[in-house]
């Protein structure tokens, strides 16, 4: 009889611990792609802004995607696309942060991830153009940087710091 509960129990944990992962994993994926569409609708309301600002007035709908426009501070199409980049990766780290809190890091990798592969989708080509990656990589730090302090000044009380006595 000891057997058969201590078998019941152990099936009984194993199922409790699958239901917890698949709903922490359907969590992450629900606030990923919450954080996907977010930054989106982020970048095309600063590609309008940044397009009004500086009166262009005829941007592509792929222009989030466009790594092909030539840098040049003359020209204004290439300045709306770097500053709305940077605005987008700014202001969507602090979003971030109140959407995931402490794991802004890990959302902010992982939306700029999949925003390479969407645009080498879109674009049918891999962005080997040094000032798109330069772009790319100081809007992460700025997302990285701004959401985290964001997070940790909003959710300080919450964070979990790792145990590192045993490591």
């Amino acid at each position: 009889m000891r057997n058969v509960t201590s078998i019941t129990s152990w099936k009984w944990d194993v199922s409790m611990a699958l239901q917890i992962r698949v709903a922490s994993s359907k969590i992450i994926l629900q606030n990923l792609l919450l954080c996907v569409i977010l930054f989106y609708t982020v970048y095309y309301l600063s590609l309008s802004l940044c397009s009004l600002t500086l009166k262009v007035y005829e941007l592509d709908v792929l222009a989030p995607f466009d790594f092909k426009t030539s840098p040049s501070w003359l020209d204004t199409n290439y300045k709306v696309l770097l500053f709305s980049t940077e605005v987008t990766y700014f202001f969507c780290g602090l979003l971030f942060a109140l959407i995931v809190e402490e794991w802004v890091w890990d959302y902010a990798v992982s939306v700029t991830i999949l925003h390479v592969v969407i645009t080498c989708t879109v674009m049918l080509e891999f962005p080997l153009t040094s000032h798109w990656w330069a772009a790319l990589g100081s809007g992460l730090i700025s997302m990285i940087c701004g959401g985290q302090t964001l997070a940790y000044c909003l959710f300080k009380d919450n964070f979990i710091y790792p145990d590192l006595d045993n490591f």
